[in-house]
């Protein structure tokens, strides 16, 4: 298949690539030059790398305290 490199350096991979990789947006690639080519190899991520971020802006600890005390309300009504 024949790419087209951009004003601005950016290559496409055509979609018939894409999809027999199983490529989306945001993937990442590992480029090196070897004999003259450009070698592009697809990134995997560990699944630690995946979760990375993921409860990024939300307070967890606060979260598991309120569904602790909770517990312990219900358990208290419960036994009374």
């Amino acid at each position: 298949m024949l790419l087209r490199l951009s004003s601005k350096g950016q290559v496409v991979l055509p979609k018939p690539i894409r999809d027999r990789l199983r490529l989306k947006s945001g993937d990442q690639f590992q480029a090196r030059i070897v004999d003259g080519k450009i070698i592009l190899e697809p990134v995997t991520m560990s699944a630690i790398d995946r979760l990375y971020g993921i409860l990024a802006g939300t307070d967890v600890l606060k979260e598991l305290e309120e569904e602790h005390r909770q517990e312990v309300e219900n358990d208290r009504n419960f036994v009374a």
